[in-house]
């Protein structure tokens, strides 16, 4: 019965629109009311699931335009990204958290937030627990980030071009970036995807470089499903591959990471979180705000 439910919730994730927070949401209270049924099986479907979403997700991204757009802010993109890395090692440190977990809630708030997590756990080899703890930091920071930003720009005078920066930048996820952009204006909207769309490009080189920190001593394998993405872009920008058919599979693969991340927060459970504690949300929220601070020092200066 409980597996028959748990099925049930998968399926009506792909035939309706679910958001990832709701479903990271729901897969943690089906876990807390009734377990999870599937216990010692869903962290290798996770491990594909999210794998082959990632890939797919490089049919949705030009190559051309994203280059273009990283162009004009590539000093700000490079400061903010490496900045919020470097601290996130340090300020992990001092505030004693796992390596793991500050390592991926630091990609997310660097990058791109839940996209860049599921590009870097599986390098790490970081596990499901992991994995929804750091994303729970990350979507509860991202949906304060959506109704505050808008207002925020307003007190400080910012114009639409320059909230359109901040926000791709200090915004985690993408979604939350284009809801807050479009709530400030048409041309905060453009600048703000154009941004987060070029900023999400450095998945590629923060992947790589992850593979080779981690090695650990040995040989460090090749993180192939990133190699695949990269051919996705590149097909998808180079080639006369149908437009049609990339959305499609774009649509497909961002189904696929609702179901990895309802998977993933099926994972988790109060036991882990009381083990874990409030120090990864502290941390999350003080790299957050020192990139936010900063961003619009940057922009206003």
């Amino acid at each position: 019965m409980i597996k028959t439910l748990y099925l049930l919730i998968i399926a009506s994730i792909i035939i309706f629109p679910v958001s990832t927070p709701i479903s990271l949401l729901a897969g943690f209270v089906f876990t807390l009311l009734f377990g999870n049924p599937f216990i010692g099986k869903s962290g290798r479907y996770t491990s594909l699931l999210l794998k082959t979403a990632i890939v797919g997700l490089g049919f949705g991204i030009n190559f051309s335009q994203a280059l273009e757009a990283s162009s004009s802010g590539f000093i700000l993109t490079i400061v903010t990204i490496v900045g919020v890395l470097i601290l996130g090692v340090f300020v992990g440190r001092l505030f004693r958290i796992p390596p793991t977990i500050s390592y991926l809630i630091a990609s997310g708030t660097a990058i791109c937030g839940g996209s860049a997590i599921a590009a870097i756990a599986p390098v790490i080899k970081a596990d499901e627990s992991e994995m929804s703890i750091s994303l729970a930091v990350i979507f509860t920071l991202n949906s304060i980030a959506l109704l505050l930003f808008p207002f925020i720009g307003e007190w400080l005078g910012m114009l639409q071009e320059q909230f359109g920066i901040w926000a791709a930048v200090a915004i985690h996820d993408t979604s939350s970036v284009v809801g807050a952009a479009k709530y400030f204006g048409d041309d905060a909207l453009v600048t703000a995807t154009t941004v987060k769309l070029a900023r999400a490009l450095w998945i590629i080189p923060l992947t790589l470089f992850t593979a080779f920190l981690y090695k650990s001593g040995k040989k460090p394998k090749l993180p192939y499903f990133i190699l695949m993405y990269i051919a996705a872009v590149i097909i998808n920008t180079y080639t006369d591959f149908p437009a049609d058919i990339s959305l499609i599979i774009t649509f497909w693969a961002k189904k696929a990471m609702v179901i990895t991340i309802f998977l993933i927060g099926s994972s988790l459970s109060i036991e882990k979180i009381k083990k874990t504690g409030l120090k990864p949300f502290a941390f999350g929220s003080l790299l957050w705000i020192l990139i936010s601070v900063g961003t619009a020092i940057w922009i206003l200066a």
